[in-house]
């Protein structure tokens, strides 16, 4: 798999609850500090459209990752309370509990849709790839695309990447013969489960990495871009497969 990191599967009310004590007592974090929290949703269409199935949370603190099940917990993965007195809900809302995301938009639109979870404290690590670039920045880049171009490893752990993600996508796109549904199936099948887990374990290494090259102004526009992203997505209009979703914003 991409990092040797073990992962939990998060599809009871009494292990969310003591997932949420242990994040909020993380420490306070900023901006300009990496994130506590690295996140990925899964799900069929997913936006105010679609379903949410799963939510990867990689904690850095800890180096695991924590799969959060939200087609069996519904919106108690949400509203289930810690000893603390906290939901899952404050943690996302914390601007003092920060999260990264790869292209936030599509997450955020079905996060507040479907269970009125307005993100905070987001670190977009999609727009710092495009914001340290020395080429044009008129188009935004994949994650797949940039996880081959921007992270350093040999040849054959990159095939393994790849033989990873072409099999979850494989399963789960209906362009290839898949279906989305696939992320609801309980157990999860193996292809699924590392398919999952890849992407948040990556994100990490591709935040360290934009983080290095960002001078301050140019982080001080991709916070400015990253706020405006989390309102459009909570906005009436937002298109979530709208075609200008390609385009960055400088």
């Amino acid at each position: 798999m991409a990092d040797a990191i073990a992962s939990t599967l998060i599809d009871t009310t009494t292990a969310l609850a003591t997932l949420v004590d242990k994040l909020i007592a993380l420490p306070k974090g900023s901006t300009t500090t990496a994130p506590h929290l690295y996140v990925d949703l899964e799900g069929t269409n997913l936006s105010r459209y679609g379903k949410v199935s799963i939510l990867e949370l990689l904690v850095s603190a800890q180096n695991h990752v924590y799969l959060i099940d939200i087609h069996t917990l519904g919106p108690l993965a949400f509203s289930t309370s810690g000893t603390c007195g906290k939901t899952f809900k404050d943690v996302l809302e914390s601007t003092d509990i920060t999260n990264a995301f790869w292209d936030v938009r599509n997450d955020s639109d079905a996060l507040f849709a479907h269970y009125g979870v307005s993100v905070a404290g987001v670190h977009d690590v999609q727009l710092m790839e495009l914001a340290t670039r020395n080429y044009s920045r008129k188009f935004v880049l994949g994650l797949g695309k940039a996880i081959q171009q921007d992270i350093s490893a040999p040849h054959a752990t990159k095939q393994l990447w790849n033989t990873i993600k072409d099999e979850g996508v494989r399963l789960f796109a209906p362009e290839q013969g898949g279906s989305h549904d696939v992320f609801n199936e309980r157990p999860s099948r193996e292809e699924i489960l590392k398919y999952r887990v890849q992407d948040v374990v990556l994100l990490p290494r591709l935040w360290h990495r934009y983080q290095r090259k960002l001078t301050p102004s140019w982080a001080a526009k991709v916070n400015v871009a990253t706020e405006e992203r989390v309102r459009e997505s909570q906005s009436a209009k937002y298109q979530p497969n709208g075609k200008g979703k390609a385009l960055g914003p400088w």
